[in-house]
């Protein structure tokens, strides 16, 4: 699940410090290094055929690329949007974010072999919410009207898995990229990937305007 990062629609948590153009980009790379994660997924061993799909609120553009599947999201709020994202699956499937770029092969393979084994897997965020949710008979009716973006809405979400009988696995805690302070966080746990490189490229540029402004700040002194 993924938006088109366009200014001022995406990470706008991020803003104030980050300009929204800033933003935008933080959010493309790290779209960039989720979908690199899940386009190598398939060449990890005990892994079988995987159907890759980028469901997407906005636009295909030359942001995008790596090549894979895309389809737009459903209308209404985003439990009726993630909800319909598991409906429109034909079998197993394993849904993520693109706020979590620091998600490597390894973790969503061990994730989709722990969901050939169980009914579903849950991957709590730090802030409350969930980074990753897998259900091996997909059923929108699980996801629909678990009120989403509170504190609360891991603890829903798996509250509702359970309500239904679900043997459910869990997956280890991962923190979204929401503010500056996540953006700085992710960017030190994954610092070869483009969304380091974009944190970092915002973050020097930050710096460089704060020297400038105390340089200029600074009184001239003649001797």
């Amino acid at each position: 699940m993924a938006k088109e990062p366009v200014p001022g629609r995406v990470k706008t948590r991020l803003t104030p410090p980050f300009t929204s153009a800033q933003a935008a980009a933080v959010a493309e790379a790290a779209l960039a290094d989720t979908l690199t994660a899940v386009s190598r997924l398939t060449r990890l061993p005990g892994i079988g055929p995987v159907r890759a799909v980028l469901v997407l609120d906005g636009a295909v553009g030359p942001w995008l690329r790596t090549p894979i599947e895309s389809v737009p999201q459903a209308r209404g709020p985003f439990d009726a949007r993630l909800a319909a994202a598991f409906d429109a699956a034909a079998g197993p499937a394993l849904l993520i974010g693109m706020d979590t770029p620091q998600v490597t092969p390894a973790l969503l393979a061990d994730a989709c072999r722990a969901l050939a084994r169980t009914d579903a897997v849950f991957g709590p965020a730090a802030d409350g919410g969930w980074w990753a949710l897998g259900l091996r008979r997909p059923d929108g009716r699980l996801l629909r009207g678990v009120a989403t973006s509170r504190p609360d809405t891991g603890a829903r979400q798996r509250e509702r898995l359970a309500q239904a009988g679900l043997r459910v696995a869990a997956l280890p805690v991962l923190r979204d990229v929401d503010t500056a302070a996540d953006a700085d966080e992710v960017a030190r746990l994954v610092p070869h990937g483009r969304f380091a490189a974009a944190v970092r490229t915002v973050l020097t540029g930050e710096a460089r305007t704060s020297e400038a402004g105390t340089d200029a700040a600074r009184p001239l002194v003649r001797r």
